[in-house]
């Protein structure tokens, strides 16, 4: 089993990755991960994280799937997207970045985790 890389250092549009050049704002799933920029699926705050976001870390095979809210909660989760992810019987986290953070190292101990993490607001 690949396992997913740890999240060595968070902090306000900064992320530091096992494996991963450092950048703000990440999609980690078990094997690897890159940069999650935006732009490609037409995330905002408001609807929020959108069922393409996802789509990626399904098709790593993860099983748990931690989403950061930002670190003043303000990224959002498409109900399409929560769909998506409760169609395919997967466990999902919402949770303020540092927390998610925390959350996703600890499941990445043992478990195919993945996670969209947005390292400022």
């Amino acid at each position: 089993m690949d396992k997913s890389p740890l999240i060595t250092h968070i902090s306000w549009g900064r992320m530091e990755i096992e494996g991963l050049a450092s950048g703000k704002d990440f999609k980690l799933y078990p094997g690897g991960g890159r940069a999650w920029d935006w732009s490609e699926h037409g995330t905002r705050h408001e609807p929020g994280i959108q069922p393409a976001d996802v789509q990626e870390l399904l098709d790593h095979g993860c099983t748990v799937i931690v989403l950061s809210r930002g670190m003043e909660l303000r990224l959002q989760t498409m109900p399409e997207t929560l769909k998506i992810l409760e169609d395919h019987r997967i466990q999902v986290h919402i949770e303020e970045t540092t927390a998610a953070v925390e959350l996703y190292n600890n499941l990445a101990q043992a478990q195919l985790v993945g996670g969209l993490f947005h390292s400022t607001c």
